[in-house]
């Protein structure tokens, strides 16, 4: 399953998600891939990928530079490995305008990789034409939202983007999830803004909550994820709580379908 991590506010764990529930993904014995689509590189530097390994990385993909298989590099993790993401990405927008199935780049190049269990798409802060590649090429979408006052506002342009995508290029998209993240519970203002985006969002928020956790926010200066910086802290568990109730819901839709 190709599931594109999205939300255009910058902030609000995003990439903290992608590396900490690829890592609780591959922990559950799944094979997972995290594709790098921020030309930051966090992903890739949360993974422990060096900056000056991460050549072809998946700027070189995506103009067709390199091969598929040529940009996934192995992580320290078993099971887990990354198409790193270099700062050069940050000219494939412009680059891409002219080129022909520009938004289909990424989609081709992960259909001649061999299939995952897991592929998670860490898209940048922006809905441009690399997080429409995401969603082009995703089967869902899981939408971290900080639990601030603004937390819903752009939630409506997101998911407009998202119908667009399903309804113009992608077929079988679908929002898989909302997660709320940087919680805090001693906040009674963090406690209403979760209440509301449940009212608002009803199921397809999950019940795991993401607390705000300082052991997060200093496992990738190690290079980390916070899963193996730390695996008692209350962010790994909580990583480890929504791989759980991800693939529980994956599950139960597949037994639905059948």
């Amino acid at each position: 399953m190709i599931i594109a991590i999205a939300n255009q506010k910058g902030g609000v764990g995003k990439t903290t998600t992608a590396v900490n529930l690829a890592t609780a993904l591959a922990a559950a014995g799944k094979s997972v891939l995290v594709v790098d689509s921020d030309p930051q590189g966090n992903a890739s530097t949360g993974l422990g990928l060096d900056r000056k390994a991460r050549d072809p990385s998946l700027y070189e993909l995506l103009i067709g530079d390199a091969a598929p298989a040529d940009a996934v590099r192995a992580t320290a993790i078993p099971g887990l490995s990354v198409i790193p993401a270099a700062a050069s990405l940050s000219g494939a927008e412009v680059e891409l305008v002219a080129a022909e199935r520009r938004s289909h780049r990424l989609a081709d190049a992960l259909a001649a990789l061999p299939v995952a269990d897991f592929t998670l798409i860490d898209c940048p802060p922006s809905l441009g034409l690399l997080t429409v590649n995401a969603l082009v090429a995703a089967d869902a979408v899981l939408v971290p939202l900080q639990s601030e006052f603004f937390a819903l506002e752009g939630l409506s342009q997101l998911l407009g983007t998202i119908e667009r995508v399903k309804t113009g290029l992608n077929r079988r998209l679908e929002l898989l999830g909302i997660v709320l993240t940087m919680v805090d519970r001693r906040n009674r203002l963090s406690d209403q803004v979760c209440d509301d985006v449940r009212a608002v969002m009803g199921a397809k928020v999950f019940s795991t909550q993401v607390p705000r956790n300082v052991r997060l926010s200093e496992a990738p200066s190690h290079g980390l994820p916070a899963l193996i910086y730390d695996n008692r802290c209350a962010g790994s568990e909580a990583y480890v709580a929504l791989a759980r109730e991800l693939l529980g819901r994956i599950n139960a839709r597949l037994a639905v379908a059948v």
